[in-house]
């Protein structure tokens, strides 16, 4: 659960100056506009934890030199969490990337004379495979094994039905109204998904189908007379957080007999990587998934690489 924001901001602020808490905020203004509320608590954060480790050791904001910064970035490589381990090389590059675009914005106000976080490098963030990926027969076992009639079922197999036609994201299925869908169409409207970014995604017969029954016997029954902007809605009338649809899909995947742990991005990267195996181009699969690198999705083609290793070491005559 999310502390108190104005709890967290003065917990930020205790150990800087107020000039700097000031500096802080306004980059957080500046960083509303263009990023989501997920991805500016995540800038906050990293800039608190900078400014507190120059306050440490003495350094004024006006002073910050690259080598500073540097000596930052060696901190953060030698540092060890509470379990000895040491950071990820991802937790590692966020915190510098929240730098970086720290500074630039100084810059840009003209707040300081120069940019010292402009020549840094980012650590090297190695593209890791997708921990897990269903296969085509056990993502339609769950999809099958959803059958009801209840407003929560219809819920279940439309959310389903949804992660898998379109591969959207957690914060982009909840944040969906019914003026996103248009099922006669079969088109899903992503509005300010990751990067803020908008864009309309396909969806598949049996998704259009799966939204169209709920939301003509099911969403009704959830909303009651309350005042609900969201399309898929909690039991109560309100947002479905990332907790409990994740809860149901791991529900629904152990009555199909799947041990695999399920959540909303295991179907982001099924359906990524089962297009792929069907030899959908891998830029199409940049658009559906909204990635605005396509090297964000080229780590698909790896999982295949990954299976057709199998293949040979299984098949091939000198492979075994």
């Amino acid at each position: 659960m999310n502390p108190n924001p104005r709890k967290r901001e003065r917990s930020q602020q205790a150990s800087v100056s107020a000039k700097t808490a000031r500096l802080l905020r306004l980059f957080g203004q500046d960083a509303r506009l263009r990023f989501s509320p997920r991805t500016v608590r995540a800038y906050e954060d990293n800039v608190s934890h900078f400014l507190r480790w120059l306050s440490s050791r003495g350094v004024e904001l006006v002073d910050v030199k690259t080598s500073d910064i540097e000596a930052y970035q060696r901190q953060l490589f030698t540092a060890r969490r509470p379990n000895g381990r040491p950071y990820a090389v991802g937790t590692q590059a966020g915190r510098i990337v929240a730098v970086k675009s720290f500074f630039r914005f100084l810059y840009r106000r003209l707040l300081v004379l120069r940019d010292p976080a402009a020549s840094v490098e980012l650590p090297h963030r190695e593209h890791r495979l997708p921990r897990v990926v269903l296969t085509r027969k056990e993502a339609l076992r769950i999809l099958n094994v959803v059958r009801g009639n209840s407003p929560i079922v219809l819920r279940d197999r439309a959310v389903l039905e949804t992660l898998y036609a379109t591969g959207i994201r957690y914060s982009e299925l909840a944040r969906l109204t019914p003026y996103d869908v248009d099922t006669e169409e079969r088109m899903l409207r992503v509005i300010q998904g990751k990067g803020r970014r908008d864009r309309y995604v396909p969806l598949t017969h049996a998704a259009a189908r799966a939204i169209e029954a709920y939301l003509l016997k099911g969403r009704a029954k959830l909303v009651g007379r309350r005042k609900a902007s969201y399309l898929f809605l909690s039991y109560l009338g309100g947002i479905l957080h990332d907790g409990m649809v994740n809860k149901r899909l791991r529900r629904w995947a152990k009555k199909a007999g799947i041990k695999k742990h399920v959540t909303c991005h295991t179907f982001r990267h099924s359906v990524a990587t089962h297009l792929l195996k069907n030899r959908a181009d891998i830029r199409h699969i940049q658009a559906l998934l909204g990635h605005q690198s396509l090297k964000s999705t080229e780590r698909y083609t790896r999982v295949e690489l990954s299976d057709l290793r199998k293949v040979i070491a299984r098949a091939h005559p000198r492979g075994r």
